[in-house]
């Protein structure tokens, strides 16, 4: 019965044991994903910030400015996308709506952000905008890879339609959870009027046609948990400018944003916690079900040794002392 016993025990121990990598090499890559529905809104603010008044073409000091950044899944794209790529597709449709202390719209640049479901890669398909611009994605966005590593990342600006590294920068305490802080800054650089304009009747083309150039420069800040890849905070100071304005508007260049923007303090709370609950997902496939299992699979492993060196124990011999009759 014992020996019985230390087999069905050997048997589990195997068995447990060939689970714990099995979930974190094999179950995990497949499991972990981002929903195709997905849906976030984040809004973010400069207090105090610079903003350009169109009616007068004048730079002014105002209270704030508010970006509005919204994250909504398109899930028939993205069938439409897997049955030819043959991987999890994610199709993100994002909006950046801007807003002066009025609540009158500055500008709003759309994207749509296509990657793998599992990794975060690029996924290249018709479709993949910004501001109605194709573009081709060489890096993330939005969103680090689960399981963030200690490196340097391929980050993509919206604003340049280019890539290029974000510098890991330490790891660090935010709100007392572990994060991996990065950092990225942009140099002075030329980019694309918004389709989008404050003011009826000026259009990109009127301005580019006046001999206007718009130029962008950016200090990108994130402090991502690595265990999801999300982000639990992002900043950003930020700076617009029109240049070769003299003939337009009296002098060669005007602001036309500076701020340093901040996500408001109700999303980094709710951000927080849509990650916390994400992260013990994440955590279940990597690390407490995989160490389960291998300390429960040595735990049935001694206790099976021990059955089986108790059925091989031998008995106790039969006494042969002759027993004397009673007289």
């Amino acid at each position: 019965m014992r020996r019985r016993a230390g087999l069905v025990l050997l048997a589990l121990a195997v068995f447990c044991a060939a689970m714990a990598p099995t979930l974190r090499w094999y179950a995990f890559p497949r499991l972990a994903k981002i929903p195709p529905n997905q849906y976030q809104e984040t809004v973010l603010e400069a207090k105090p910030a610079t903003l350009l008044n169109y009616s007068t073409l004048k730079a002014e000091k105002v209270d704030r400015i508010t970006i509005i950044q919204t994250l909504k899944g398109n899930v028939e794209e993205s069938r439409r996308i897997e049955r030819d790529a043959g991987r999890d597709v994610v199709v993100w449709d994002a909006l950046a709506h801007i807003t002066g202390p009025d609540g009158a719209m500055v500008s709003q640049i759309p994207e749509r952000y296509i990657f793998d479901a599992h990794t975060q890669d690029p996924v290249h398909a018709t479709g993949e905008m910004v501001d109605g611009d194709p573009v081709r994605r060489d890096g993330i966005e939005f969103k680090w890879p689960f399981l963030t590593e200690k490196r340097d990342y391929r980050y993509f600006d919206a604003q340049t339609r280019t890539s290029a590294p974000i510098h890991y920068k330490g790891t660090r305490t935010f709100r007392g959870t572990e994060v991996y802080y990065f950092e990225q800054t942009i140099p002075w650089t030329q980019v694309p009027m918004p389709k989008t304009m404050p003011v009826k009747g000026i259009t990109p083309k009127l301005l580019a046609d006046s001999g206007l150039t718009r130029w962008y420069t950016t200090k990108r800040m994130f402090w991502v948990e690595p265990v999801t890849g999300a982000p639990l905070n992002g900043e950003e100071i930020h700076k617009e400018e029109l240049r070769n304005a003299e003939a337009l508007m009296g002098q060669d260049t005007l602001t036309v944003f500076e701020g340093h923007v901040k996500m408001r303090e109700d999303y980094i709370e709710s951000v927080g916690a849509m990650v916390s609950s994400n992260r013990l997902m994440v955590l279940l496939l990597v690390s407490y079900l995989p160490w389960s299992l291998s300390l429960l699979a040595l735990l049935l492993l001694g206790l099976a040794l021990w059955l089986e060196a108790r059925s091989r124990r031998p008995a106790p011999e039969a006494d042969t002392t002759p027993v004397t009759p009673p007289v």
